[in-house]
């Protein structure tokens, strides 16, 4: 890795890799037949580019059953217990409206309802994601959401795997479909004649499911565009180094784009990490996709102080911060900027990302200045109440009137003026 004194101005920014005009096109032209076609259009698509034609693309309770029976007893009681854990933690983000009072029996208020849809994509094909639809489906739940949708696109088996099965039995969740890509936003987006739409559509995919997501966006809402995962560390002497590289590696290995970037107060340290990643890399099974990810977008800084690095932490905004450092905790309030913070030796970035509770969908490419993790309050909307007695109404309208004049609104002033006289 490379290794070299810390200055301002470094940054997480990548190019966001595709998102090329033909791909758009393609993007839009699938959105197009899919709402013209229906379940036509969508069945010629997933046997063009998933393998297999689906007679029904729901997953029946007799498949769901048997990913069930198929997945090791061990895994299915582990995802049970992650389960736990991240239904306990969001639970606590829940929140009630309220109800102000004014004189006069008027009152002002907030109502907080679930979205009455939501749709989860889960990438698949050959690989399973059990954890992103935990992550998905937990806070959607917590948030009262009646209607929860999944969709993944099968093998050319016509299968889903078994892990996605049993995260979707352990959760509850029956109306899954085999579908996969720009075919199944738009299918979650518009509808066709068997699948309803939804009202908001969360979840990762390829750079196809992102450019669709942000197609449809305004007829349905996203969660977000999610780029390359991204890890940033603060340490210091008291740091392992073999500790320290093997969590750069945690993130490096999901993409050739990932971002992995320590920053120490220790030179020593430094040179050490650098050495186990070379070391560690030889024998990761995902070496050639974590090493392009180091070379292209991995570095070590060595900063002169923990201030320093906390700024330059809190100028990057990553994904996800380790804090491995004396006083971590006191080090971990003044970071401002980071989706996910893990504090001490113990808080790998992967407990976060499996069992600990928190949600690892999270904001990246520096997006953390301003975005949060998925959560409960991406599962409802918010409506304000207005209640105004006939006296507070008197007291006001004057004002609202010539609020609305200064504006240029007259059929906003009679409005609020056309009350308070007996009708015939």
């Amino acid at each position: 890795m490379k290794i070299t004194k810390l200055a301002k101005g470094i940054s997480l920014k990548r190019p966001l890799e595709g998102g090329n005009e033909e791909q758009l096109k393609v993007v839009r032209q699938v959105i197009a037949d899919v709402r013209a076609q229906g379940d036509s259009a969508v069945r010629t698509y997933t046997e063009k580019w998933d393998g297999f034609a689906p007679n029904n693309f729901l997953v029946t309770k007799e498949e769901i059953a048997e990913g069930v029976t198929a997945l090791d007893p061990q895994l299915y009681a582990d995802l049970t217990e992650a389960a736990q854990n991240i239904r306990l933690y969001h639970e606590q983000q829940q929140r009630a409206g309220f109800r102000m009072e004014l004189a006069d029996g008027s009152w002002l208020g907030q109502r907080i309802t679930a979205l009455d849809a939501v749709g989860l994509y889960v990438p698949g094909g050959t690989a399973a994601y059990p954890s992103s639809v935990l992550m998905n489906v937990i806070p959607a739940q917590v948030a009262g959401v009646k209607r929860i949708v999944m969709t993944s696109p099968a093998g050319q088996d016509g299968k889903l795997p078994a892990g996605v099965l049993a995260a979707a039995h352990i959760l509850g969740v029956e109306e899954v479909y085999k579908l996969g890509g720009a075919q199944a936003i738009a299918a979650l987006a518009y509808g066709t004649e068997t699948i309803p739409a939804v009202d908001k559509i969360t979840g990762p995919g390829n750079i196809f499911v992102a450019l669709a997501k942000r197609e449809v966006f305004g007829e349905v809402a996203i969660d977000m565009i999610a780029g390359p995962s991204e890890i940033a560390i603060i340490a210091d002497e008291t740091a392992f180094a073999d500790e320290v590289a093997a969590d750069l590696l945690s993130q490096a290995e999901h993409d050739k784009m990932a971002c992995a970037i320590l920053v120490t107060t220790s030179e020593q340290l430094a040179y050490n990490v650098a050495t186990q990643v070379e070391k560690q890399l030889a024998t990761l099974p995902r070496e050639a996709v974590a090493r392009a990810a180091i070379e292209n977008y991995g570095a070590i800084y060595i900063a002169e102080t923990l201030t320093q690095a906390v700024e330059a932490i809190n100028s990057l905004a990553p994904e996800h911060l380790e804090i491995v450092t004396k006083n971590a905790e006191a080090v971990a309030q003044q970071v401002r900027h980071a989706g996910a913070i893990f504090i001490g030796r113990y808080s790998s970035e992967p407990v976060g990302d499996y069992f600990a509770g928190t949600n690892h969908v999270l904001p990246t490419n520096s997006t953390a200045r301003f975005a949060s993790g998925l959560n409960v309050d991406d599962f409802v909307k918010k409506s304000s109440i207005v209640y105004y007695s006939e006296k507070t109404w008197a007291e006001n309208a004057p004002k609202i009137a010539r609020l609305a004049r200064m504006e240029g609104l007259e059929g906003h002033a009679r409005a609020v003026e056309s009350r308070g006289w007996e009708k015939e």
